[in-house]
């Protein structure tokens, strides 16, 4: 016998805690299901374990530029120390969230759910639940390579979780998994490969700001492999093969560990989404702008699983709040994507916001761009790192900031702030004249207008 909702949840990330206790604040009878630990993938498998990882190598990797200036004595990385220091923070989070749901009176579910109508969900654990709507929110997982020998890779997840660090290992990929983890795991003592397809890593950041952080990467020793394509991975007596081409050429890596870092998709497989009628193309749903199945208006969907915005945590909650308004109020709420900041957490770390370079130019937008490169300047000297710059994108016409684009110390959140002037439409004189604390990072930004 089925049990009766008017929202079921099918995942319990950011999204679903989102969603679910949004609906049912408004009174609504409210499930979620998930066939994974309660919490989703950020606070559990992603982005905030890889961020204390970053924490640990940030340090070794100050402290190491500051000897001879202050500082004195041998650094390294304790690699099982570390992971255990993100565990105690991780392995609380489960059953925190199932108290949160409990509390709020939202009935949990544990299993994996796939759809058997358009309204109607089995649940693994035998449960049947019937909903008058249904949220998507999923995630995200490792996208097929389609590739022999693919079943050798590991995942980011598992990545985070290794009680030991390897010493040979090779990321197939070039964004930001590639670069995040070989900065990690080449100051913690790993010898790193890195195989990218395409011309250059990061390709979503601005290439000229790529090509100053890349000087990061070779004096960390990281093998870069552009214009590379993985064929093949192989079981050898000592570790893994890796086969690839390189602009006609065969290439061969021995590794011990072998990353998935070539993208991820929509978590969506397992569904059965034929059976509610809910359309898919090229492996995403095919949603309105309301973030609503466009074949069966009974489901929704939010966040990675959705991916109609940046696949980020804070667009995964935006677009549960959207969902949410949508179910309440009817569709009358669209998800506004407009000055979302993106970090790749390298050491140091590069982020942008709003158009590039490339972009304003195809929309044949007039606009001025001030870019330098600032090692000089004393955000950077007094961290002793030669990596910073910047490239801001002004619009003529408005004297409004179009883009922004760091790289160096606390780039990640000083981007913050040009975030707010693009998504709010400040001015570079409404900005300039803003006081920021001095000396702090935020301070340069009057010099970067």
């Amino acid at each position: 016998m089925a049990t009766t909702y008017q929202l079921v949840v099918i995942g319990t990330g950011t999204a679903a805690m989102v969603a679910a206790t949004r609906v049912r604040t408004a009174g609504w009878r409210v499930a979620v299901v998930d066939f994974r630990p309660f919490g989703g993938t950020c606070a559990l498998r992603g982005c905030d374990l890889k961020k204390m990882l970053v924490g640990g190598a940030t340090a070794v990797d100050h402290a190491r530029r500051m000897r001879g200036k202050g500082v004195a004595g041998e650094f390294h990385i304790d690699w099982p120390a570390l992971i255990a220091f993100t565990r105690g923070f991780t392995d609380p989070i489960p059953e925190k969230h199932e108290e949160r749901y409990r509390e709020k009176g939202i009935d949990t579910y544990h299993g994996r759910a796939r759809f058997t109508g358009r309204h109607t969900l089995t649940v693994d654990d035998g449960h049947i639940l019937e909903a008058e709507h249904i949220v998507i929110a999923t995630g995200a997982e490792a996208a097929k390579l389609g590739i022999p020998g693919e079943e050798h890779l590991i995942t980011n997840e598992e990545f985070l979780s290794l009680e030991t660090l390897p010493h040979r290992i090779v990321l197939v990929g070039g964004g930001y998994i590639a670069a995040e983890f070989s900065h990690i795991a080449a100051r913690a003592g790993a010898k790193v490969t890195i195989l990218q397809h395409g011309e250059r890593l990061l390709k979503h950041f601005d290439p000229d700001l790529v090509d100053w952080l890349m000087e990061k990467f070779r004096a960390l020793g990281i093998d870069m492999r552009t214009r590379t394509t993985v064929e093949a991975i192989e079981r050898t007596e000592t570790g893994y093969r890796v086969r690839a081409t390189s602009e006609g050429r065969d290439v061969d890596v021995d590794a011990d560990c072998i990353v998935h870092a070539a993208g991820r998709a929509p978590a969506l497989e397992t569904l059965e989404l034929d059976a509610a009628g809910v359309a898919v193309e090229r492996g995403r749903l095919k949603l309105n702008e309301y973030l609503q199945s466009v074949s069966n208006p009974a489901v929704y969907a939010a966040g990675d699983a959705a991916q109609m915005g940046p696949p980020l945590t804070p667009v995964s909650s935006h677009d549960a709040k959207v969902v949410a308004a949508n179910l309440l109020e009817g569709n009358r709420h669209k998800p506004d994507y407009s000055g979302v900041p993106s970090v790749a957490f390298t050491i140091p770390p590069i982020s942008a916001v709003g158009i590039s370079e490339a972009q304003a130019r195809r929309q044949g937008i007039k606009f001025r761009v001030k870019s330098e490169q600032a090692s000089g300047w004393f955000t950077a000297r007094q961290a002793a790192e030669p990596t910073y710059g910047f490239k801001v994108l002004i619009d003529e016409a408005s004297d409004r900031v179009l883009g922004a684009h760091l790289v160096g110390p606390h780039a990640d959140e000083t981007i913050n702030i040009f975030a707010l002037a693009i998504r709010h439409g400040l001015t570079t004189a409404q900005l300039k004249t803003t006081m920021f604390a001095y000396p702090t990072a935020a301070s340069d930004l009057g010099y970067m207008l």
